[in-house]
């Protein structure tokens, strides 16, 4: 069978990685391609990399040019599709890859965004364990007790509304996840700083991000709490079963265009020994395509994942402070966003979920 597809806001860098990888996924056909500033232009003037799309020219985004279509992507500033996704037929399958459907607490969006709450809808990193009654069991499990739990993935088959990621969200929470879920880590107390490529804040031309500004260089931003993915990050814990979870959070610009190396250390739980530490991570991704644990004594570089929908992750203990440490490399862009979105897309619409993706990277 094949789907028809819309992309909403196919000139920018996640719109551009999701066309990217469509071109190769043999039941998604790409229809309509929409923009808001270079509407009436073809995609390849502002897309020149994307050559198998010569031919498709960007619409002006509206309900009537998305509607009709099986499959409709938002990748929009957030705020821009809470509005434009109430207008969308029931029946198609609506991806929003901004944030607007992202979290369950008004009260957080409120405080992390501002404007209106639109809901959350499904939440599309499907290798992240969720337990069942996460809040209820949190608050009353011993922290060493394990809590069963399934993945998310169970909540996406069937979806026609799924909320794609935020980048730095999702690579935090599943280096976490296994972990909080399993008992062998404290969900309080968790530090995570993490190196980013400036390709995440968006294609819009901003000074900070020019190359005479970046290269050369790293600078953290949005210090103290302030990132807009910590409550993300917070829902996601405690849907693997903290009861309290907190997280220091330092995203650090750098000079690389797209990737994410995320460096996170949590509380182990007293008695946890290094194998029973890593069992957790080892039991919870065994099976998962896209997810992968690297061997002891090995961690992984955003180069092994450019281009990849695949997470490496990196674990050891740091037996003095008591902390297990957790590093992930992700391409924000692929399984950070586009990847991520068309997993999730692929699991509703009961298309094995690694259809058009891939676990290689580009090298060099």
């Amino acid at each position: 069978m094949t789907y028809s597809v819309a992309v909403a806001g196919a000139s920018g860098y996640s719109g551009g990685e999701i066309l990217r990888l469509l071109a190769g996924h043999p039941e998604f056909e790409v229809r309509t391609v929409t923009a808001h500033r270079n509407a009436g232009q073809s995609l390849v003037a502002v897309q020149p990399h994307l050559r198998s799309y010569i031919g498709h020219t960007l619409v002006e985004t509206s309900p009537a040019a998305l509607a009709r279509h099986d499959v409709i992507f938002l990748c929009l500033p957030h705020g821009a599709s809470g509005e434009l996704a109430a207008t969308l037929p029931e029946d198609s399958l609506v991806v929003d890859c901004g944030a607007d459907h992202r979290l369950q607490s008004s009260a957080d969006w409120a405080r992390y965004y501002g404007g209106d709450y639109f809901g959350a809808w499904a939440y599309g990193v499907p290798e992240l364990p969720v337990c069942a009654e996460a809040s209820a069991a949190a608050s009353t499990r011993e922290s060493s007790t394990l809590i069963p739990f399934t993945m998310q993935r169970d909540h996406l088959r069937g979806a026609r509304r799924i909320a794609a990621p935020g980048c730095n969200a999702s690579t935090v929470a599943l280096s976490l996840a296994p972990g909080i879920a399993a008992g062998v880590i404290d969900g309080a107390d968790v530090v995570s700083v993490l190196a980013v490529g400036p390709s995440g804040a968006g294609k819009a031309l901003k000074p900070h991000l020019l190359a005479a500004e970046i290269l050369g260089s790293s600078s953290p931003y949005a210090v103290g709490g302030i990132h807009r993915h910590v409550p993300e990050i917070l829902q996601a814990a405690r849907w693997a079963g903290a009861s309290a979870p907190t997280i220091s959070l330092t995203p650090v610009l750098v000079p690389m265009s797209r990737g994410i190396l995320a460096t996170t250390t949590a509380r182990m739980t007293p008695g946890v020994d290094t194998a029973t530490l890593r069992a957790a991570w080892e039991s919870a991704y065994a099976t998962e395509p896209f997810v992968q644990l690297l061997p002891e004594g090995e961690f992984p570089r955003t180069a092994d994942v450019l281009g990849a929908n695949t997470v490496l992750l990196g674990l050891a203990v740091d037996e003095r402070a008591g902390r297990a440490v957790i590093v992930a490399a992700v391409d924000n862009l692929g399984k950070g966003t586009a990847g991520a979105a068309i997993q999730s897309a692929n699991i509703a619409l009961g298309i094995p979920e690694t259809v058009g993706l891939s676990v290689n990277g580009v090298a060099p």
